[in-house]
């Protein structure tokens, strides 16, 4: 205890240390009666470690003062976060005592006790968490941060418990701080989760990063000193250092394209850091030295990334180029400015005018409320992860507005990210001019137009194929609301309204209709004839069914024109598929369209066969 009391004191010192030069006397006053409360309140309380609870609020608090530059009633509010969750004290107090901004704080990261959760005990605490935004994005730091320290003291866990906690940091809490612009803790939370999810791999690939680390360094150091003679030649003054990615992002690359350590590249690269001019832009800046750069070293055609202009909606800007090295590997280049930096460290946290940055966090704000409200039509995890995308791309509308898209988004999502009308009437996309597929899944820069139709409607397969939050929850919600069959139609005779029907009511309750002359019906009618109903099937103008035909004849000239006439123009249905083929002169179509009823779908084979020169028609059981 006397180690611990020796380690407790000089944490707080430090912290209030470093705190005492950033504050006023009044705010320094309200910090330490902060702590002291805490510090009474945990008295009795130990960690699973043994170590005396005060010593996770401490740390809370020292990584949002001296990581994230926060003061006075957030750091006050961190040293109170478990108080009303673990002790007798209630927020009345606290607002009491500490006014009610810092009561508030406290409140939106208490967790509630339930009797019974609306989905778990976990989800429902993700769901308060993003409720709190509406408040005040410092409640998710202090929970951000509160998970940080749990991650990094996590080793006196069992493995179960241990599994339990990565996990809820990778799925939720690493993606989030990424959302919030904090890399440096989303990289953390990511690596400690690794670590602890699979302990063997993570070794492994520390062992071969430190190895290969060791092997490069003499020729990466080289070519660092290489670019810093470069520069200070040409009359910049700036520092260069080299950054090693970690293991996690090393170990997710290899996974995304399905390939070994030794074949993964850029496991590090090269940061040039300029202090901001008052005679040049920051762009302007990163592009001198740019331009220096390439005046000596070969740069690799099409590798400029201008995050500068571009920023990622999570606030990162940059300039990032590939340069040939000595040893002849393309290294990775990023060109920035102190306050980029700064930036990229603090997140949200950051002090920012910048309106683009300002629009990012109160689309933020608003998509985490909206997910907080969650939705009958879509599962509530479901809608976090879909935003709180690892990485994003920026496409273009034809007029040249930048969308920002999760990566692995596709035209369809960018339809809908542009309107829902939009998304619901899209049919096909033009994707740098090139016609292409809805489903086509964008690329950096991509230019895109979406070409719509009035009588276009979306597909339930289109649920397979887009991947933000706004497309699937306006897609869940239009089949939601779409009308339902009464019946469920035997997957095996696909009966239509107008055939002769029988129903069979399954151990659900719900009635399944089949054919009269199914084989499948025959076969339940005789082991379990009770179930056997009587029903009709009538036809409703709102459902259409996929149908498929056969049609034979003599070839001739125009006429596949002339079959294509009667099914668009006469008959005006919409073909989903059509096969042909020619054997001695012998025509041969199979042809997909869909109908409302068997009366329909008899109306179009007598049609086609009226047609000079075919033979037959056929309906086809799909």
């Amino acid at each position: 205890m006397n180690d611990y009391s020796a380690l407790i004191k000089t944490n707080i010192e430090s912290l209030f240390g470093y705190l005492a030069p950033r504050t006023s006397e009044e705010q320094m006053r309200r910090i330490i009666d902060g702590y002291e409360f805490a510090a009474k309140a945990h008295k009795k309380q130990k960690r699973r470690s043994g170590e005396p609870y005060i010593i996770h609020p401490i740390a809370v608090a020292t990584i949002l003062a001296k990581e994230l530059e926060m003061t006075d009633n957030t750091v006050i509010a961190a040293f109170l976060h478990d108080v009303v969750e673990d002790t007798d004290h209630t927020i009345e107090e606290i607002e009491e005592r500490f006014g009610s901004d810092v009561a508030k704080l406290v409140d939106a990261v208490t967790k509630r006790k339930k009797a019974n959760y609306e989905y778990s005990k976990q989800v429902d605490n993700y769901r308060q968490i993003l409720e709190s935004v509406h408040y005040d994005v410092r409640a998710l730091l202090i929970k951000l941060t509160d998970r940080l320290h749990n991650m990094r003291t996590l080793d006196s866990m069992t493995a179960a418990k241990q599994m339990k906690i990565a996990g809820e940091t990778d799925y939720f809490y690493a993606p989030l701080a990424n959302r919030l612009g904090l890399y440096h803790i989303k990289t953390e939370l990511e690596n400690l989760s690794f670590q602890y999810r699979c302990p063997g791999e993570y070794e492994k690939l520390e062992a071969q990063l430190k190895e290969e680390h060791e092997d490069e360094r003499h020729l990466l150091e080289e070519f660092r000193q290489q670019i810093d003679t470069i520069l200070k030649d040409a009359g910049f003054d700036v520092r260069t250092e080299i950054r090693y990615r970690e293991p996690y992002s090393i170990w997710r690359k290899m996974k995304e394209k399905n390939s070994d350590f030794a074949h993964i590249d850029s496991k590090h690269y090269i940061r040039i850091i300029y202090k901001s001019s008052a005679q040049f832009s920051d762009k302007a800046m990163s592009l001198q030295i740019y331009s220096a750069l390439t005046d000596q070293l070969k740069e690799k055609p099409c590798s400029v990334c201008n995050y500068i202009d571009t920023p990622k909606e999570n606030g990162y800007q940059s300039f990032h180029v590939k340069l040939l090295s000595k040893k002849g590997e393309w290294e990775e280049i990023h060109i920035s400015s102190e306050s980029m930096v700064r930036n990229s460290h603090l997140g949200c946290a950051a002090e920012r005018s910048e309106t683009n940055l300002t629009t990012w966090l109160d689309k933020f704000k608003d998509i985490l409320q909206e997910i907080a409200k969650g939705n009958p039509d879509m599962k509530f995890m479901e809608g976090v992860t879909s935003t709180f995308y690892n990485d994003d791309i920026m496409v273009f509308t034809p007029k040249g507005q930048g969308v920002i898209l999760p990566k692995g988004a596709t035209a369809l999502d960018f339809a809908f990210e542009i309107h829902t009308k939009i998304g619901e009437k899209a049919v096909y996309a033009r994707i740098n001019r090139k016609l292409s597929s809805l489903r086509t899944v964008l690329k950096r820069g991509d230019r895109v137009e979406i070409g719509t139709a009035d009588d276009a409607k979306p597909d339930p397969e289109w649920l397979n194929h887009v991947y933000t939050f706004r497309a699937k929850r306006y897609l869940r919600s239009y089949f939601a609301n779409l009308p339902k069959l009464e019946y469920d139609r035997c997957p095996l005779c696909h009966p239509l309204p107008g055939d002769e029907v029988i129903g069979y009511k399954n151990d659900d309750g719900k009635v399944c209709l089949h054919k009269r002359d199914c084989t499948d019906i025959i076969r339940l009618a005789s082991e379990n004839g009770d179930a056997i109903v009587s029903a009709a099937f009538d036809e409703d103008e709102r459902f259409l069914y996929p149908v498929r035909i056969r049609v034979q004849g003599v070839d001739r000239f125009h006429l596949m024109s002339d079959l294509i006439d009667c099914i668009t123009d006469k008959l005006h249905l919409t073909m989903s598929s059509l096969k042909t083929e020619n054997i001695d002169r012998i025509a041969i179509c199979t042809i997909d369209f869909s109908v409302h009823s068997v009366t329909e779908l008899k109306m179009v084979m007598n049609s086609i066969l009226d047609i000079d020169g075919i033979d037959e028609v056929t309906h086809i059981n799909i």
